[in-house]
């Protein structure tokens, strides 16, 4: 799989979420991604940056256009360095919070996803990995 552009951002307020999806959306553009799909990889993107900035203390967003094949697609990645993610299945379950919100974040970037995946470990931070493909 090859990657042929890739964009770092640092998220450290609600201002570079913003960023965030407006560079994935710049991206999906590039990629050719339909309308629908545009919509679902930058509100995953924002959700993904929301939940970095408030649990994990900020980190960053890679926007990655990808090619695999004749495939091509929008691989984001969100890290920081936060207290990290004790119970992965758990916190992926719809109506789970660990603060104020509705408990739909994790889960439903996930379903707004082709590929997803999270690696975390407890005081040492989290990986979220998610594509989206054409």
């Amino acid at each position: 799989m090859a990657t042929t552009t890739r964009d770092r951002m640092e998220v450290r307020s609600s201002d570079d979420v913003v960023r965030v999806r407006q560079q994935v959306r710049a991206r999906a553009l590039d990629v050719g991604l339909s309308l629908v799909d545009q919509t679902k990889i930058v509100t995953a993107a924002s959700e993904l940056a929301r939940n970095m900035l408030d649990y994990g203390g900020g980190g960053v967003a890679e926007i990655e256009v990808v090619a695999d094949g004749i495939r091509r697609g929008l691989r984001l990645v969100f890290e920081d360095k936060g207290p990290g993610i004790a119970d992965i299945p758990l916190a992926l379950k719809d109506g789970y919070t660990s603060g104020g919100g509705l408990g739909l974040g994790l889960g439903g970037a996930k379903r707004l996803c082709n590929e997803f995946s999270i690696d975390s470990k407890p005081g040492e931070g989290t990986r979220v990995v998610c594509a989206r493909w054409k």
